[in-house]
């Protein structure tokens, strides 16, 4: 195919994600004709990246992790958003670098596209971490979001799906809200560095004047 089929095709294949509603929304039963797309969450998840890069001084490249960001939910294009407990970590990982090879093998850099993909699975360079951090802190700030809209009610939830997890069940129990147990369980089973944990614990505290005003 010619490059500008091949623009046009990822381009059209990415567009996907627009219309890709985030499932652990669904899951949670999330209220409102209007829940975000993987699209948005990737939007989101690199404003978090620039804003973290900008207060706290990382010493990163922050334009690769904008693109490893940007990238980082490709194979959702064709196996969808999948949550915990319907497949395993290994299994995702498996379909996803699969579905993410079909994707980017007819683009000439495709190859040094999916190594960015790779490293951020792979978790281990400054640049990987970081952008991990802000994938998972991002998804629950979301969900304070939500909460301060008045969006979730866990009392309308099926049980199964409030204990699947026993520190999800432990931290409902506790009385925690929606989405105080989604930030604390976060803070406790990501390993963030101390900037991304003061910032979880301080969404912790957000009120809804706050979210009326831009705190």
């Amino acid at each position: 195919m010619s490059k500008e089929s091949n623009v046009l095709n990822f381009y059209i294949i990415c567009n996907k994600l627009k219309h890709l509603i985030r499932t652990g929304w669904k899951v949670w039963n999330v209220e409102g004709d209007r829940l975000e797309s993987v699209a948005e969450h990737i939007y989101s998840t690199q404003m978090l990246a620039l804003s973290m890069f900008s207060e706290f001084k990382y010493d990163i490249d922050i334009t690769k992790v904008i693109m490893m960001l940007a990238i980082h939910e490709l194979e959702e294009c064709i196996i969808g958003d999948k949550v915990y407990y319907e497949i395993t970590p290994e299994e995702k990982i498996e379909l996803g670098h699969k579905a993410i090879k079909e994707i980017l093998s007819p683009l000439v850099l495709g190859d040094q596209i999916e190594s960015l993909i790779l490293e951020f699975d792979e978790k281990k360079t400054k640049e990987a971490i970081f952008s991990y951090y802000c994938d998972k802190l991002e998804c629950d700030l979301q969900c304070k979001l939500y909460d301060l809209e008045d969006r979730v009610d866990v009392n309308d939830i099926d049980a199964i799906l409030k204990v699947h997890d026993p520190k999800v069940k432990e931290l409902l129990e506790s009385g925690a809200s929606w989405s105080d147990m989604w930030l604390s369980f976060g803070e406790e089973k990501y390993n963030y560095d101390d900037n991304f944990l003061s910032v979880s614990r301080k969404a912790r505290t957000l009120t809804k004047d706050d979210l009326l005003n831009n705190i």
